[in-house]
């Protein structure tokens, strides 16, 4: 099943690219649709504030070793994703990085899942959904969301280089055209759910899609 995964993606994998370098403008256009003026949004704005405060606050360098963790993670969710077997995680005592091992050729996905996607946040927000009947609707969750947001942002912001290794593995031109079309779609998607949950999630990707439709019809 991995390796029906991995050519299916490969045969995807420059598709995908143009299209998330054509939707870029949709996504920023389709910026002006979300409601910010709500509570909701200052909670959320709130809980990123709080994260930049603790680390100001407190002279705190990024937290490495949890960088490397989620980030290796990544790795090892989107091999699961596509039904690899993971067989090795590592990670160096200096924290200089990280390794993970899986069967099978591998995907563009895997490789390049940590420098866009949030895990943290994800899985922040499947709980969230899961046991909605169980937690109080408070601004306190959207303030957690704020704060794991701009751990995502940071995260992304010092993983990105030009030095990274799987960025040569997946091609710069790739990731020039790729990631910041899937960063801007994922952070949109992240507030959406922030102020209206998964519906709020398909409304944006929706706009986006009719946005995207009409540069194309209009070319």
């Amino acid at each position: 099943m991995g390796r029906i995964f991995d050519l299916i993606l490969g045969a995807l994998k420059w598709p995908v690219a143009l299209c998330s370098l054509f939707y870029l403008p949709a996504m920023v256009q389709a910026l002006h649709y979300f409601q910010f003026n709500n509570m909701k949004f200052f909670a959320f704005l709130g809980g990123g504030l709080a994260y930049l405060a603790i680390k100001i606050l407190a002279f705190a360098r990024s937290n490495v070793s949890m960088q490397i963790l989620a980030h290796e993670f990544t790795h090892i969710f989107f091999a699961w994703l596509t039904f690899h077997k993971v067989v090795h995680i590592h990670l160096n005592p200096d924290e200089s990085g990280g390794a993970m091992r899986f069967k099978g050729k591998g995907n563009w996905l895997i490789v390049i899942g940590p420098y866009f996607f949030p895990l943290f946040l994800f899985f922040l927000m499947l709980l969230s959904t899961f046991f909605a009947d169980k937690i109080p609707h408070s601004l306190w969750v959207n303030g957690m969301f704020g704060y794991f947001f701009a751990y995502h942002l940071e995260s992304v912001f010092v993983q990105i280089h030009g030095q990274q290794p799987d960025f040569k593995e997946v091609g710069f031109l790739f990731c020039w055209m790729f990631l910041p079309g899937a960063n801007l779609f994922v952070c949109s998607a992240v507030a959406a759910f922030n102020n209206g949950g998964w519906e709020g999630v398909m409304k944006y990707s929706v706009i986006v899609y009719k946005l995207g439709l009409s540069y194309f019809t209009n070319l």
